[in-house]
């Protein structure tokens, strides 16, 4: 491949990207689908108000798009889940400026994926893989950029980033795994007796609180069960004492746009609704994103954010449930961990090579979190 007679070009957000070019290259991912990051630039849920500018690398063949790499400037660390601040102060500390920088991310959302999306019929990926790594590094230079960071990124990407030098750090997040249970029941005969025994008490309580759920489709939901959606999601945030990212409109864009692979639980308290939360269906995995309620009600975030998942999963053939970032308590819950990563580049040489002795510490202290975590599974020996 002649890296020279392609060309690369960064663009200020999808709109002029053709939409089903970048299907394409997109494959079945549901969140790297144009409608779905392109529902966060409608809503305006990333820009310079933000801090999510986007800046989309592309690669043309000519007329052809080769391959696109979803990518934003940020001029914070927020919403990424992978915590850089300890970098951010001791960059500035040293009379440096850390933001803004380049990041190739999904926005909001820390879910593993392709990072570099190259067209299935390119003849050498890996070499363009190294190219669309290097501009990105280049204008991060051009531009003085702190540095440029891959979050989440598949094994293939992954795999393109350890070529190109990367520091790897390495992350845990908790999976649930469905190997084809015939039904619930099944699915609490796999546990230990005590989780089985936890899950049931759970449960109980919920139904004994009057609580009973229901999942909708993009094509069934309402305009007020969107309504209760973000009242519930905006809730959350600001039970935390912080601001939510999204906008109804961006709720409305997807449920509307992508209504196959948008599913909507909602939980009612004696026909009141009064939870809700958002999961994303892909080929294999149903990804849970967004929740909140009304009332405290013991017990409810579990059953609507685990076990009604869950529950879905299992009638539909699904075979694995990721919910959401962290939650060691998910191990009672029949989730397991698994590794996750991010590679980075600092453009400062020395600072690179501190964060490179930085990330060989941690690397050793994530691995033994991550023996004992393996050591608490919570199914049958």
């Amino acid at each position: 491949m002649d890296i020279s007679q392609l060309s690369f070009v960064w663009y200020r957000g999808l709109k002029d990207i053709p939409a089903v070019a970048w299907q394409a290259l997109a494959g079945s991912h549901p969140m790297l689908d144009y409608r779905f990051l392109r529902a966060f630039e409608l809503s305006a849920a990333v820009d310079h108000q933000t801090g999510w500018i986007p800046y989309h690398l592309a690669v043309f063949n000519g007329e052809q798009l080769l391959a696109v790499a979803p990518c934003y400037i940020k001029t914070h660390s927020y919403g990424e889940y992978v915590f850089d601040w300890s970098w951010a102060d001791a960059y500035e500390q040293a009379g440096g400026q850390y933001y803004p920088k380049l990041i190739s991310a999904i926005p909001f959302s820390p879910v593993t994926g392709p990072r570099l999306l190259i067209h299935p019929d390119c003849a050498e990926p890996q070499v363009l893989a190294t190219a669309m790594l290097s501009q990105m590094r280049d204008v991060c230079q051009a531009q003085a950029w702190s540095g440029l960071h891959v979050l989440f990124p598949d094994t293939t990407s992954a795999h393109a980033c350890a070529e190109a030098d990367g520091l790897r750090r390495h992350g845990v997040q908790f999976r649930w795994e469905n190997p084809c249970y015939a039904d619930w029941e099944a699915f609490l005969a796999a546990l230990s007796r005590d989780k089985r025994k936890k899950i049931r008490q759970e449960r109980n309580k919920v139904a004994q609180q009057g609580v009973h759920c229901r999942v909708l489709s993009g094509h069934d939901v309402s305009p007020a069960e969107l309504a209760l959606l973000y009242q519930c999601y905006c809730n959350t945030y600001h039970r935390h004492g912080s601001s939510p990212y999204l906008s109804l409109a961006f709720f409305e864009q997807i449920s509307r746009d992508m209504p196959e692979q948008f599913r909507l639980f909602i939980a009612a308290q004696d026909g009141e609704d009064v939870a809700a939360s958002v999961c994303i269906w892909g080929d294999d995995t149903l990804y849970g994103r967004y929740w909140g309620s009304l009332r405290d009600i013991s017990c409810l975030h579990f059953e609507l954010c685990y076990y009604q998942p869950q529950l879905f999963c299992i009638s539909h053939g699904i075979r694995y449930f990721e919910g959401g970032a962290q939650g060691i308590h998910k191990l009672a819950r029949g989730f397991t961990p698994y590794t996750t990563c991010s590679y980075h580049w600092l453009s400062h040489p020395d600072f690179h090579q501190s964060v490179a002795r930085f990330l060989a510490r941690e690397a050793s202290t994530m691995q033994d979190y991550v023996d004992e975590l393996e050591e608490r599974s919570p199914y049958k020996a």
